[in-house]
């Protein structure tokens, strides 16, 4: 087993994460799910992985696959903020790629969003910039998301005005 270096404070959260979840289905699921909640940019570090799969006994590659399957677990911190893009068909042909160029130049994610990368989180951990595959909102394309609020029928500048509130702490 890898030497965990897991903050005595997360470790307690952690261990009552871990009872709270004893004898459950879906534990596992449940305990991730929890654990990542802790974690103040809202991921998964490797050290808290590593921990779970001790207590839980449970193979470090299987919490892997479990984590890189689904898109609601983060490996990398996240933002304060999230805007989330879809990429789906209809929004795709209604112009959502260039909103994704938008706020990922607006941003300065431009390089990593075009390099294929999934998902921008900016130096100082404020906004994360996602994509998904479809909100199936198709009559309302293009899509954006926004802290979990739907935004339909974006535009460019509306995207625009949308963020300058986000970043100035407005709904």
């Amino acid at each position: 087993m890898p030497t965990v270096k897991v903050l005595p404070a997360d470790v307690k959260k952690l261990d009552e994460i871990i009872k709270a979840y004893e004898n459950k289905q879906g534990r596992v699921l449940g305990v991730l799910e929890e654990a990542q909640k802790i974690n103040k940019h809202n991921f998964l570090p490797e050290d808290t992985i590593n921990y779970i799969s001790s207590k839980l006994n449970v193979p470090l590659s299987r919490l892997y696959s479990i984590v890189t399957f689904y898109s609601f677990f983060n490996l990398k911190p996240q933002g304060d903020h999230t805007i989330i893009v879809c990429r789906g068909t209809a929004c795709h042909t209604k112009g959502s790629k260039s909103l994704l160029d938008d706020v990922g130049g607006q941003m300065g994610g431009t390089k990593e969003l075009e390099g294929g990368e999934p998902s921008f989180t900016t130096p100082d951990n404020k906004f994360t910039i996602r994509t998904v595959a479809c909100f199936g909102q198709c009559a309302l394309a293009p899509v954006v998301s926004i802290d979990g609020v739907i935004h339909s029928n974006v535009t460019s500048s509306q995207l625009r005005r949308l963020v300058q509130k986000t970043q100035k702490g407005r709904k």
